[in-house]
C-alpha cells in the first residue's frame, strides 16, 4: 500500500474530510493473512486434573510401589555405571573417534538391556511399531512430539544412538557417565562457535558411512503438551541425509509424564508416574524420509516436510511456535501478563519482519507497561491513547485499527509486535524523521516550540482543543525540541511515526488529487497549517 493510499484511509476518518464513513476499517495490509495466529492451544502448558478418588488410589498404590521402584532404579543405575565407565575410559569428554571393537559390542549390549530393565522397573509398558532403519539407511532419528524427560525411552528402543546434549549434562555424576557412553554431540553455551561446531560434528558423523552410531534428535528443541508439533529446528536436516521419524505416544487415561514450563515439576512427575500400576508408551518407527535435491539444499523445507508427515500420522496440527516463544511466554508471566501473551510465533514473524530476540523482548516490556491496568493482558483504545498521551480521536482510532489486525477491538502482544514492524518501523527512517521535524518546525529556526507542536497535532488529529503539554515535555529537555531530541524520541517510539506524518500525508494526497494545472503550485504542502498563510510559505519546503 502506498503512503498516499494509507493517508487516504486515514483521511476517511478525519472530521470534515468529506470521504467515507467515520468507522471505516483500513484495507488489509499486504500479507496480513499470513500473520493470523493458528487455532491451536498453548503447547507449552499442561494442566492435569486429579480427582479425589484418584488421589486416594495413587496414595495407596504408591505406599507399596514407590519405594520398590526407587530402589530398583538406583540399583540398575549402579549396575550400569561400570559398563559406561568401560565404554568411556581413556576417551575425551568430546569424542573425536567412535568407540569400536569389543568395548562397543559388550557395553552397548549391556546398557541396552539395563535401559529396558530400568524403564520396566518404573512401570512403563513399551509398545514398538515399525522397523528400525540401519545406520546406512538413515543416519538420523528425529523423535516427536517431545513432551517429557521419559522420552529417553526412544533412545533405549532405538539401540542407544548418540544424542545432542548440553555440555553441562556430561558433568553430572553417574548420569554424565551414562550420557558419555552413547558418544553424544555436546553443545557448549559459553562457546560462541558452538553452533557451527555442532553442525559440523553432526555432518561428520552422519556422512561417515556407518562408522559412528546413529544420532537421535528431538527437533522441537523443548517439551510441549503433544497437542501439536511446533517448528522443527533445522540442525538434524542440514546434512541432507535420510532421516527416520520416530513417533512417541502416551495413551494413558491419566497423564503423569508431560513436563512443560507450566505444570508439574520433575519431582512431582516422577512420584506420580512411579505410583501408577503401569504407564503405556508407544514408539513407532516410520518409513525413512529421503530428501530430494531441493530439500538437500534447504534444510528448513526438509524439516517442514518431515514434520507434516509426522503430524499427519499423529492426527495433530502443526504450528510455527518455537522455543523462543516459550522464553517469551516465561517473560510474560514474570511481567504479570497472561503467559499466552508471549506466544507470537517468534521464528515466523522474525524471519518475515527481520526482528531480533532482544528487540521483541524489549517490546514485551513496553507492552506490559501499557497493558498493566487492563484485564486479560490486552490493550484497548483507552489504554492505547493513554500510553501515547493523546486523546481518543478518529485518527487515533484509525491507527489503533491498523494494529488491531483481527478487528476485535483490542490488541494482543502479537498484534503489537507485527504492527510496530509492518506499520511503523518502515516509516520511521531518517528521511521520514527529518520530514516530520520540518513539518513541526513552522518558523524554520531549527527548534520546535510547544505552540508549533500543538498546532500541527491539532490539524493532524482533527482535535481543535488538544492538550499536548505532557507529550511535549517527554520529548523536550527545555522549552523547545531540537532535531536530535526529536529523532531520539521517534526512534525510541516508532508508533508515533504514523501520527507525526498524518498531516503531511493528507496534504500530499490533496495536492495529487487536484487538477494538473493546480498542482504546479505545490507550496500547499508546506509546514504552514493556516491556509491564509500559504503566500508566505518558504519555497524550499514545498517538496515536504
Amino acid at each position: 500500500m502506498s503512503r498516499c493510499a494509507q493517508a487516504a484511509a486515514v483521511a476517511a476518518t478525519v472530521p470534515a474530510a468529506g470521504v467515507g464513513n467515520v468507522g471505516l476499517r483500513p484495507p488489509m495490509v499486504p500479507r496480513q493473512a499470513s500473520f493470523f495466529p493458528p487455532p491451536v492451544p498453548n503447547p507449552f502448558v499442561q494442566q492435569t486434573q486429579i480427582g479425589s478418588a484418584r488421589r486416594v488410589q495413587i496414595f495407596l498404590i504408591g505406599i507399596i510401589l514407590l519405594p520398590i521402584r526407587v530402589l530398583l532404579v538406583a540399583l540398575i543405575l549402579l549396575l550400569a555405571w561400570p559398563f559406561a565407565a568401560i565404554s568411556t575410559v581413556c576417551c575425551p569428554e568430546k569424542p573425536t573417534h567412535p568407540v569400536t571393537g569389543w568395548r562397543r559390542k559388550i557395553t552397548q549390549t549391556a546398557l541396552k538391556f539395563l535401559g529396558r530393565a530400568m524403564f520396566f522397573s518404573m512401570g512403563f509398558i513399551v509398545s514398538v511399531k515399525g522397523k528400525i532403519a540401519s545406520p546406512l539407511e538413515a543416519p538420523v532419528f528425529v523423535a516427536a512430539p517431545h513432551s517429557t524427560f521419559f522420552d529417553g525411552i526412544a533412545c533405549v528402543v532405538a539401540g542407544l544412538p548418540s544424542m545432542v546434549s548440553r555440555n553441562e549434562n556430561a558433568q553430572v555424576p553417574l548420569i554424565g557417565r551414562m550420557l558419555r557412553a552413547v558418544q553424544p554431540v555436546l553443545v557448549s553455551r559459553v562457546d560462541p562457535d558452538s553452533r557451527k561446531n555442532t553442525i559440523n560434528e553432526i555432518i561428520k558423523r552422519t556422512t561417515s558411512g556407518g562408522e559412528w552410531p546413529q544420532i537421535l534428535v528431538f527437533p522441537e528443541g523443548t517439551c510441549t503438551n503433544r497437542s501439536c508439533l511446533i517448528t522443527f529446528k533445522p540442525g538434524a536436516f542440514i546434512p541432507g541425509v535420510p532421516v527416520q521419524p520416530v513417533l512417541l505416544r502416551y495413551p494413558n487415561k491419566l497423564d503423569t509424564v508431560t513436563w512443560t514450563w507450566q505444570g508439574y515439576t520433575f519431582f512431582q512427575l516422577c512420584m506420580l508416574t512411579f505410583c501408577q500400576l503401569f504407564t503405556k508408551v508407544e514408539v513407532e518407527f516410520m518409513p525413512v524420509q529421503v530428501p530430494n535435491d531441493e530439500e538437500k539444499n534447504d534444510p528448513v523445507l526438509f524439516a517442514n516436510k518431515v514434520r507434516n508427515v509426522m503430524a499427519e500420522a499423529l492426527g495433530i496440527p502443526v504450528t510455527d511456535h518455537t522455543y523462543e516463544d516459550c522464553r517469551l511466554m516465561i517473560s510474560a508471566g514474570q511481567l504479570t501478563l497472561p503467559m499466552e501473551a508471549g506466544l507470537v510465533e517468534f521464528t515466523k514473524i522474525s524471519r518475515k519482519l527481520k526482528l531480533d530476540w532482544d528487540g521483541v523482548r524489549k517490546q514485551l516490556d513496553e507492552y506490559a507497561s501499557i497493558a498493566s491496568s487492563s484485564k486479560g493482558g490486552r490493550i484497548g483504545i483507552d489504554e492505547f491513547a493513554k500510553y501515547l498521551k493523546l486523546p481518543v480521536s478518529d485518527v487515533l482510532r484509525q491507527l489503533f485499527a491498523l494494529f488491531d489486525r483481527n478487528h476485535d477491538g483490542s490488541i494482543d502482544f502479537r498484534e503489537y509486535v507485527i504492527g510496530l514492524a509492518v506499520l511503523c518501523n518502515p516509516a520511521n527512517t531518517e528521511e521520514i524523521i527529518q520530514v516530520a521535524f520540518k513539518l513541526f518546525d513552522v518558523d524554520e529556526d531549527g527548534y520546535i516550540t510547544e505552540e508549533e507542536f500543538s498546532t500541527i497535532l491539532q490539524a493532524s488529529l482533527g482535535v481543535p482543543d488538544l492538550d499536548v503539554s505532557g507529550l511535549f515535555k517527554e520529548i523536550a529537555q527545555g522549552d523547545s525540541i531540537s532535531y536530535e531530541e526529536f529523532k531520539s524520541f521517534a526512534l525510541r517510539h516508532p508508533e508515533y511515526a504514523k501520527i507525526f506524518t498524518t498531516y503531511l500525508d493528507l496534504q500530499t494526497c490533496h495536492v495529487f488529487s487536484l487538477p494538473k494545472e493546480v498542482q504546479i503550485t505545490p507550496s500547499i504542502a508546506s509546514n504552514k497549517v493556516s491556509p491564509e498563510k500559504h503566500e508566505e510559505s518558504a519555497s524550499d519546503k514545498k517538496d515536504d
